[in-house]
């Protein structure tokens, strides 16, 4: 079992990270648009494994996943964003893959974090 929770505000690029993983052995999946919606949806069910996009329409992933850290400990988060420039706090362990990305870099980092 592993429930991956998907913080990205765009759906397309949300509902493309689910079919990647699931392809490599996600089996559920949470989903959030903003920094708010992904503590909440962590607090529900716990993931073992985070994606994240850095700006969202409300607050920050980073932001987000300090939170869900906070409360619930370190959980492995893969960084999916057009500006990783901007990700802070991104502290490990994790990893930044810089949109557009490609599909082969996402299974990799899935793999690399998955417990």
């Amino acid at each position: 079992m592993c429930h991956v929770l998907i913080i990205e505000d765009e759906p397309f690029i949300a509902m493309d990270i689910q079919q990647l993983l699931e392809q490599e052995g996600a089996t559920s999946f949470s989903f959030a648009g903003s920094e708010d919606e992904a503590v909440a949806s962590a607090m529900q069910s716990r993931p073992d494994v985070i994606t994240s996009d850095v700006k969202l329409a409300s607050g920050t992933g980073p932001h987000a996943i300090e939170t869900i850290f906070e409360r619930l400990g370190t959980i492995p988060v893969i960084f999916i964003t057009g500006s990783p420039q901007d990700c802070t706090p991104c502290e490990p362990p994790g990893v930044i893959l810089r949109k557009p990305v490609d599909a082969r870099e996402v299974v990799a980092a899935f793999h690399s974090v998955r417990p």
